[in-house]
């Protein structure tokens, strides 16, 4: 098959963690042809939906991991496979290549489905299911963040559309910052915050549970660093061997039919304790981590359900 990936700089990603390139290794390997192009170089011309980019090989070299073949100007619906990779922020940038690629759709699969990507971000797709999640609001409104923080005492406050832990706060019972974050995101953003009630299972860490076509395959746990309280690997948090719990099961469960069924077959979700916190369709990753830990080829299975849609 011809797979095209649509992601942030390939020749900057870490080799021994991405799960992009990850994902492109094991497609290479069956012997599938890879074409790579960064978000900007996606467009719209006259009926067709173009991407500026290089045809491509891997090999698993720290520093010469990627050739890339001269630029080229190719048609995206030739290909049978692209993939929607480039990570958050979830900003009109994101969205409008969600419309682009969703007109390729079904002669060419996107992957995930980018009708579905669009309108369930990972933040937002949790409230179809609030007997799993903490208690939860979404506001812009600092009166209505108030008084959520009021109830619960000790509560945390994100972007709405962020990633990778950044501008994740934790404001306790005794914490007096709460209108200065406030100002400070209001300043720059138009976008809502999202505020949850702290979970102090995030301790024991933070787990990724990874779902392919809405099955779970395993997991990994997300410790946070010393002094810290988000586990995200971006921000130091380690990630560690775990299994399945049978919460992790029940959660899957519950929400593996719905993700099957809109196409989005790479999924990582985040559970603290007995809880889902986020569903992360994006750009999801932790299957390198996954693979080492235990022996699960994650990319194969993500594969095997692919080719099992194009045939």
């Amino acid at each position: 098959m011809k797979i095209a990936f649509q992601m942030d700089p390939i020749q900057s990603v870490d080799i021994n963690a991405d799960s992009s390139f990850r994902i492109a290794e094991e497609a290479q390997a069956r012997g599938h042809e890879l074409f790579y192009y960064s978000p900007d170089k996606l467009a719209y011309e006259e009926g067709a939906v173009t991407a500026r980019g290089h045809w491509m090989t891997l090999q698993r070299v720290e520093g010469d991991h990627v050739a890339l073949q001269p630029e080229t100007l190719v048609d995206l619906s030739d290909f049978d496979v692209v993939w929607l990779r480039q990570d958050p922020p979830f900003d009109m940038n994101y969205i409008t290549s969600t419309h682009l690629l969703d007109r390729l759709m079904p002669d060419t699969l996107v992957v995930n489905d980018p009708f579905w990507v669009r309108n369930y971000p990972e933040k937002l797709l949790v409230l179809d299911f609030p007997d799993l999640t903490p208690p939860t609001t979404i506001a812009r409104d600092l009166g209505t963040i108030k008084a959520f923080k009021s109830k619960h005492g000790d509560v945390i406050l994100k972007p709405l559309y962020g990633n990778g832990g950044a501008g994740v706060f934790r404001l306790d019972a005794a914490d007096r910052n709460l209108t200065s974050l406030h100002e400070l995101f209001t300043s720059f953003s138009r976008e809502p915050l999202i505020v949850q009630k702290f979970l102090p299972d995030v301790r024991n860490g933070d787990k990724r549970v990874i779902l392919v076509d809405g099955e779970p395959v395993g997991a990994i746990n997300r410790v946070p660093a010393k002094g810290e309280t988000r586990s995200n690997m971006h921000v130091g948090g380690r990630p560690e061997k775990i299994g399945l719990s049978e919460r992790d099961l029940e959660i899957c469960a519950a929400i593996g039919p719905l993700l099957k069924e809109k196409g989005q077959v790479f999924v990582g979700i985040d559970v603290i304790g007995d809880y889902l916190t986020e569903i992360n369709v994006t750009s999801p990753t932790g299957i390198q981590e996954l693979e080492r830990f235990d022996g699960v080829n994650v990319a194969a299975k993500i594969w095997d359900a692919i080719e099992a849609k194009r045939t």
